[in-house]
C-alpha cells in the first residue's frame, strides 16, 4: 500500500512538474544537473501553483486538506501559489448508504433502523473524513449524523507518513527548505487532521461553543445528543438554514445582508477575545443562516472538527496589536513584537516601525471591498520576515480564519467598515481586562478559593511561626556543632604539631 502510494507521488510530481518547481530554485548549485536531467523532453505552460493545485487534487483528499492548510501560511509561500492553493476544494464522492449502515451498527452492536425512528440512505453532505445523514431519533427529534468515512484512518497514517519522508527530503535537498519548515508544517497538520478522526472530540467542541454562544442574538450552534455520539458517529441537531454563499436567496428571504456582515465581525471578535475558544474552519459550505422561528436571520455553525484556541497572553496581545492598529500606533505594535520576543531583542524599534506603517497606512478609511487582509497578511509576513520575526504557531489558526471571514465580508457587504465595525467591541474588551471591571471579576473568581482559606489562617499562620522556631532551634544546633568541629579541629592541629616537636626533639638526640 505505501509503495503504492510512493509510487503514484513520484509519477504525478513529474507529470506536473513538481520537481522543476523544487530543483530550479538551485540553478547553478549542487543538484542543477538533476534539474536539467530530469527536465528532457517535458515542457510546462501552466505557471506552478496551477500545477501544485492540480497534483494534489490528483493525489486525493488528504492531500486536497494539506493545501488548503498550506495555503493559510502566507508567511512561508509565495502569493501565487497560496493564492492558488486557496481554490482547492474538499470534493469526495459519498461512500454507499450500505457503508454507512456497517458503520452505524459497529457503533451502537444493532441496526440503524434499530437505534433510529428514520435514517435517510441519502447523504446530505460529504467530505474526506465524514459524511452526514439526516434521521430522527425514537422521540421524533430531528438529528443530523455524521458518520466517519471507512477505512480512512489507515489511509491517513500512510499518506502523513509519505508527508513526513517528502518533508525530510526537502529539508536536506532544497535550499528553502530549512526557512519553510516543511516537517513542522506537516507535523501541524497531522496534529489538526487525527484531532478530526475523533468525532466524540468534535462533539465536545460542538457543545462548548454552543455553551459559549447560549444566549446570543447572533450564532446558533446545534446541541449535542451525547447518548448517539461514539468515536466514529456524531449526532446532533439537525438546523435547518439557507448556506451563505446562497446571497440571491437570503435576499428573497428577507436577510439584511449588511447586518449579517456586522454580525460576523462581532461573532470573530467573540470567539477569540471573549473566549479564546473559536471556530477555525468558517468556510461557506459550514455556515448558514436560519430563516425560521426565533432564530430567523442568525448564523448557524457546522463542522466543529478545527477549533483554535488563545491564552490570556495571546489575547491580550492581539488587543493591543489590533488597537494599535486602529489608532495608528505603529510604535506601539513594534514595541509589542519586540517585548513578546517575537523578534529579536536588538531591532531596532523605528525602523520596524516604519516598515509596519508602510504596510498598513495605505488600508485605513476604506472600505473592505478595496482592502484586502490576504494582501495585507502577506506584506506583513514579508515584513516580519525581514526582521526575522518567528512564526506563532497558536495564530496560523487565526490568520486562516481572519481570511475566511473576510471572505464572507466580501460576499455580504462590500462596503462594510470592518474598522469602525470592530474597534468599539475591542476597546469594550480591552476595558473589561484592565479596568475596575477586571478587577471585581477577578475578586469575584477568588472569592471561592479565599472562602475556602480564610478559616485555615490561624492555623495556619501557628503552622508557620512554629516552623520558623523549629528552623531557629536547627539554625542553632548547626551553629553549635559547627563550633564543636572548630574546636576539634584546632585540638587535632595542636596535638599533630606537639607529636612533631617531640618526633624532632628525639631525633636530634638520635642523631647525636
Amino acid at each position: 500500500m505505501r509503495l503504492f502510494r510512493l509510487v503514484k507521488i513520484v509519477s504525478v510530481s513529474l507529470k506536473y512538474g513538481l520537481d522543476q518547481m523544487i530543483l530550479s530554485s538551485e540553478p547553478t548549485g549542487r543538484l542543477a544537473w538533476l534539474a536539467r536531467a530530469l527536465r528532457f523532453g517535458r515542457h510546462f505552460d501552466e505557471p506552478s501553483g496551477a500545477r501544485l493545485r492540480q497534483a494534489l487534487e490528483s493525489l486525493g483528499p488528504i492531500f486536497v486538506k494539506f493545501g488548503q492548510m498550506l495555503s493559510t501560511r502566507r508567511d512561508l509561500l509565495p502569493p501565487a501559489i497560496a493564492e492558488e492553493l486557496a481554490r482547492l476544494q474538499d470534493r469526495v464522492p459519498p461512500f454507499s448508504s450500505d457503508e454507512a449502515l456497517v458503520q452505524l451498527e459497529a457503533a451502537y452492536g444493532k441496526h440503524a433502523d434499530e437505534v433510529f425512528a428514520r435514517f435517510e440512505r441519502q447523504p446530505i453532505a460529504s467530505a474526506s473524513i465524514a459524511q452526514v445523514h439526516f434521521a430522527e431519533l425514537p422521540d421524533g427529534t430531528e438529528v443530523a449524523v455524521k458518520i466517519l468515512r471507512p477505512g480512512i484512518a489507515p489511509v491517513i497514517a500512510h499518506d502523513l507518513a509519505l508527508l513526513d519522508a517528502a518533508a525530510t527530503i526537502l529539508e536536506k535537498i532544497w535550499p528553502e527548505g530549512r526557512r519553510l519548515k516543511p516537517r513542522e508544517v506537516v507535523a501541524e497538520f497531522s496534529k489538526y487532521l487525527r484531532d478530526e478522526l475523533d468525532l466524540m472530540r468534535e462533539a465536545a467542541n460542538c457543545s462548548q461553543l454552543r455553551r459559549n454562544f447560549k444566549d446570543s442574538e447572533l450564532l446558533v450552534v446545534p446541541e449535542v445528543h451525547w447518548d448517539w455520539c461514539t468515536t466514529n458517529v456524531m449526532v446532533m441537531e439537525r438546523m435547518k438554514g439557507i448556506p451563505i454563499s446562497q446571497l440571491d436567496t437570503l435576499r428573497k428571504a428577507g436577510i439584511d445582508l449588511k447586518a449579517l456582515s456586522r454580525a460576523g465581525v462581532e461573532i470573530f471578535f467573540t470567539q477569540v477575545f471573549r473566549d479564546g475558544f473559536f471556530h477555525a474552519d468558517m468556510h461557506p459550505g459550514n455556515i448558514f443562516v436560519a430563516t425560521d422561528g426565533a432564530a430567523r436571520g442568525r448564523y448557524i455553525a457546522l463542522d466543529f472538527g478545527i477549533i483554535g484556541t488563545l491564552n490570556d497572553t495571546d489575547k491580550k496581545y492581539l488587543a493591543t496589536n489590533f488597537l494599535a492598529f486602529f489608532q495608528r500606533d505603529y510604535r506601539r505594535v513594534a514595541l509589542a513584537h519586540i517585548e513578546a520576543g517575537w523578534v529579536p531583542a536588538h531591532t531596532r524599534a523605528d525602523e520596524f516601525e516604519g516598515a509596519i506603517r508602510a504596510v498598513c497606512e495605505p488600508i485605513f478609511d476604506r472600505p473592505l471591498k478595496d482592502i484586502s487582509f490576504g494582501k495585507t497578511l502577506l506584506r506583513l509576513f514579508q515584513t516580519a520576515r525581514r526582521f526575522e520575526m518567528e512564526v506563532q504557531p497558536q495564530l496560523v489558526l487565526l490568520q486562516k480564519t481572519l481570511l475566511n471571514i473576510e471572505g464572507l465580508g466580501r460576499q455580504l457587504d462590500p462596503d462594510l467598515d470592518l474598522w469602525k465595525t470592530a474597534k468599539p467591541f475591542l476597546e469594550r474588551w480591552m476595558n473589561d481586562q484592565i479596568g475596575w471591571r477586571a478587577l471585581v471579576r477577578h475578586l469575584k473568581d477568588e472569592a471561592p478559593a479565599w472562602a475556602a482559606t480564610l478559616p485555615q489562617l490561624p492555623r495556619l499562620v501557628h503552622q508557620a511561626l512554629a516552623s520558623e522556631k523549629r528552623d531557629d532551634a536547627a539554625r542553632a544546633e548547626i551553629a553549635r556543632l559547627a563550633a564543636a568541629n572548630t574546636r576539634q579541629r584546632r585540638w587535632l592541629i595542636a596535638t599533630v604539631v606537639v607529636l612533631a616537636g617531640l618526633a624532632a626533639l628525639e631525633a636530634g638526640r638520635w642523631l647525636a
